[in-house]
């Protein structure tokens, strides 16, 4: 028995608010309401050969609350003329709200629109586009009204997220909502004001003109003949990106590794330093351009995110060399093999022959299950003769 119940009429309207449709009328004032609900009854021939239980599919339909039920006469030869419901509508969006039982969550964004309206009308239509986000925020909406306001009064203010000082809004405020506050702030500041150059999550403050956190480079000079400070020890530094950019190391040879242990306890190069990596992050190293002058060798994990990060790191230095990432190495510490968790499977194009063949080999599982071999797990002894191979 497939006609229209009561629980299907409920759920019809259910995704009109799933869908934001019923919040999004309160905002523009245009009505969706009466509304014809999806119905389908018993047909003539069912009314005789089940008549106790279309009578009482009539007495469940009449017990909904907030539906006007619509009949047509159905005449059979043996029952006569009987009202069969034909179709069901929801003529307010106050019955709408009943039925699905949100009056609550309409009263509250009710509350939401009329504090927009008052505070930034702007913001009207992103509450008719994203009504249910919207409910979501409801304890934060306030807030992030006020950072709409603060930062319409001060464009692109030049200071850091956690120096806006704003009462009751929390220093990490505005971090945690940075996403929302990209949608809003499209909406209500001044072209000149967005940087639209950028977007997403990690340039919001880029966008919308805050300041950065400084970028930092950590690297240690392998010579002790180039030392860059003029004390003995370790030659362990960390620099913004700009400094870095700057310096003149006098080094013909670096490398670059993802393992902090691996960076610390890198063996001593003539002429060399080595750079704790930043996985996917070598943008900033871009900007260093004494860095083409150099040989520039990249050691990371032999799996596939491992030869990715090799790729995306030749965008910026075409000529860097892999090194420790060959198929000798991966057959020879077969006993500390892991497993990938999630491979990239996409095409690298700026590997070689040997790095794409390798790369082929774990993409497609040939010498097992996502295998991987962290830099981590290769025997020092094993370094140490690679580099001497270099010189």
């Amino acid at each position: 028995m497939n006609w229209t119940r009561p629980a299907d009429l409920r759920a019809q309207v259910q995704k009109w608010w799933d869908r934001g449709e019923i919040l999004a009328s309160l905002v523009t004032g245009e009505s969706v309401f009466p509304r014809h609900l999806m119905f389908k009854g018993p047909a003539s021939g069912e009314l005789a050969d089940r008549f106790d239980e279309v009578r009482a599919w009539i007495a469940d339909l009449r017990e909904m609350p907030r539906c006007r039920v619509e009949t047509r006469e159905l005449r059979h030869r043996v029952l006569g003329t009987n009202a069969i419901p034909a179709e069901v509508w929801i003529d307010t969006v106050e019955d709408a709200l009943a039925l699905i039982g949100k009056q609550r969550e309409a009263a509250r964004f009710n509350a939401l629109i009329e504090q927009t309206r008052e505070r930034q009308p702007a913001l009207l239509d992103w509450l008719a586009k994203r009504p249910l986000r919207a409910l979501e925020l409801f304890d934060e909406w306030g807030g992030l009204l006020d950072i709409v306001a603060w930062l319409k009064a001060h464009p692109r203010p030049s200071v850091y997220l956690r120096q806006v000082d704003i009462v009751g809004v929390h220093s990490k405020f505005i971090e945690v909502h940075r996403g929302v506050l990209s949608e809003l702030l499209d909406l209500t500041l001044p072209s000149e004001a967005i940087n639209s150059s950028v977007s997403g999550v990690m340039q919001f403050a880029t966008r919308y003109g805050f300041r950065e956190k400084p970028l930092r480079i950590r690297f240690r000079i392998l010579d002790r003949e180039r030392k860059l400070l003029p004390t003995g020890g370790e030659q362990d530094m960390t620099l913004d990106v700009e400094s870095f950019a700057r310096l003149d190391p006098k080094v013909s040879r670096v490398f670059i590794t993802e393992n902090e242990i691996n960076f610390l306890a890198f063996p001593n190069v003539t002429d060399s330093l080595v750079i704790f990596g930043a996985g996917y992050g070598f943008e900033m190293l871009a900007q260093a351009a004494w860095l083409s002058h150099c040989r520039v060798h990249y050691w990371g994990d032999i799996d596939t995110h491992g030869f990715a990060i090799l790729d995306q790191l030749r965008a910026h230095f075409e000529h860097v060399e892999s090194l420790l990432m060959d198929h000798a190495t991966l057959l020879a510490f077969k006993a500390q093999w892991g497993k990938e968790e999630k491979q990239t499977l996409r095409g690298l194009p700026r590997l070689n022959h040997e790095e794409r063949a390798l790369y082929d080999n774990l993409r497609d599982n040939r010498s097992g299950k996502n295998v991987r071999l962290e830099q981590e797990k290769i025997g020092f002894g094993w370094v140490e003769s690679a580099l001497v191979a270099l010189r």
